[in-house]
């Protein structure tokens, strides 16, 4: 690695392998789905090609990266290994960690609808809905998810081709705060579309949730 703590201290040794500019960012990407170069150039907005490739190779060399070939293709991509993939539990404390920080907007930073994947999960875990049989959509900027209620709590994934029985049109500060339960559906109403039946999106976003800290 291009440098370390020299501390025999779990949080040191981890921060080793993870803690340098980007090395998250690309475990944020591949938590999402394994990608080639340039699709995780493409999802990491100002990183230069030669920093990519230098912090792919540290990460690979510790354990938390490997390539393989794409199906029916000759093309590199990139996933996290059983090991890195353990990284989703930091990841979503992290983003559950960042409401405060959320919720003051965009602020002139880019926003990513399909980052979705990775803060949705973080922020519905936890809950078990009622009704297990509901299945929603939520339309940001023209990407469509799917929320499931399932035995295990909220699933987050792109549609896979079930009918829903709602779906919620929204703008990403809006879906964030929702999901955080920091805003209810009646607070938003004029300013989000809902198409089919509002109840099955009360099964995923109800009422706000004082327990969240958003005094920073």
């Amino acid at each position: 690695m291009s440098r370390d703590y020299g501390q025999y201290c779990g949080l040191a040794r981890a921060l080793d392998v993870v803690g340098d500019r980007w090395n998250l960012l690309i475990v944020r990407e591949l938590l999402i789905a394994p990608a080639r170069f340039g699709e995780l150039r493409e999802g990491l907005s100002g990183i230069a090609t030669n920093l990519l490739t230098d912090r792919l190779r540290d990460l690979e060399a510790a354990g938390v990266v490997e390539r393989c070939l794409s199906d029916g293709a000759n093309a590199i991509t990139y996933a996290l290994t059983p090991w890195g993939t353990q990284l989703r539990e930091p990841v979503n404390a992290l983003v559950r960690w960042s409401t405060p920080l959320m919720i003051r907007g965009p602020e002139g930073d880019k926003f990513r609808p399909d980052g979705l994947l990775v803060a949705l999960p973080a922020l519905f875990s936890g809950r078990m809905p009622i009704d297990q049989s509901v299945a929603v959509g939520v339309t940001v900027d023209g990407l469509t998810l799917q929320l499931s209620a399932t035995d295990n709590g909220i699933d987050v994934s792109r549609p896979d081709g079930r009918q829903l029985d709602a779906v919620l049109t929204a703008d990403g500060q809006l879906v964030l705060g929702l999901a955080a339960g920091l805003l209810s559906l009646d607070d938003v109403a004029t300013l989000v579309g809902i198409d089919g039946v509002k109840s099955a999106l009360q099964t995923f976003f109800n009422a706000p949730n004082s327990s969240v800290d958003i005094t920073r």
